[in-house]
């Protein structure tokens, strides 16, 4: 069995390419957003940062038993799911896309404009790109600001 996560800032193409990748190699798609909701892991609302708070060490841990009982491979949608072990991904791509369309994808959700900020600061600073290396991760960088080469990935799984 295979698992590939799909990480990045959010509204760099996560969900997008996630799914395209699940389709066209026939895996299993996880939206870890509905695994947060279907286990109750949501442990607060942060109001100054527009967000729900969600311990990693218990989301991990459900995703860790989804991952064991499935005899399927996978494909893992998060901004957090570079924080599984390394020795139960495959595969972690991290999603990237420019300044510019990522500040008008965020605007287009109406964030506000210090989550616009944080988020910026945040694909500049390459933060998931960064915590997946610290977790050993072989990773894959895809700009969706183009069109993705699925073959690109089916390589990079073979290695």
């Amino acid at each position: 069995m295979k698992v590939i996560t799909v990480t990045g800032t959010p509204a760099t193409g996560k969900t997008t390419l996630a799914k395209q990748i699940a389709s066209s190699l026939g895996y299993d798609y996880i939206d870890v957003n509905s695994v947060i909701k279907e286990h109750g892991l949501c442990e607060d609302y942060d109001k100054a940062r527009h967000c729900t708070v969600v311990d990693i060490d218990k989301l991990n841990a459900v995703l860790l038993a989804i991952i064991d009982k499935s005899s399927s491979d996978l494909v893992i949608d998060s901004h957090m799911s570079h924080f599984l072990p390394h020795d139960k991904v495959d595969l972690v791509i991290i999603t990237k896309c420019s300044l510019k369309e990522l500040e008008k994808r965020l605007k287009d959700r109406h964030y506000p404009k210090t989550k616009v900020r944080e988020n910026l600061d945040s694909e500049i600073f390459d933060i998931c790109l960064v915590e997946a290396q610290e977790q050993g991760h072989t990773i894959l960088e895809v700009d969706t600001d183009s069109e993705v080469d699925i073959d690109k990935i089916k390589k990079k799984l073979k290695n």
